[in-house]
């Protein structure tokens, strides 16, 4: 399985990391994982908050 950092994910999504961390604090967005002092995020995860948003649910209240 791969992780991707913070950073990485902001990339994914043309955001800000700031975003995606208040994302994770508001526990909205796609779910991370804390190993060690990192914030790491399952691609598979990534994957599921996408098909959540493509069905238009509003399980994180990001969705239309």
């Amino acid at each position: 399985m791969r992780y991707l950092t913070t950073s990485e994910v902001a990339e994914c999504y043309r955001t800000a990391e700031s975003t995606v961390r208040y994302w994770r604090q508001i526990g909205k967005g796609p779910r991370g994982i804390k190993i060690g002092k990192r914030v790491l995020y399952p691609e598979a995860e990534l994957l599921r908050y996408e098909r959540v948003l493509a069905d238009g649910r509003d399980e994180w209240g990001l969705a239309s």
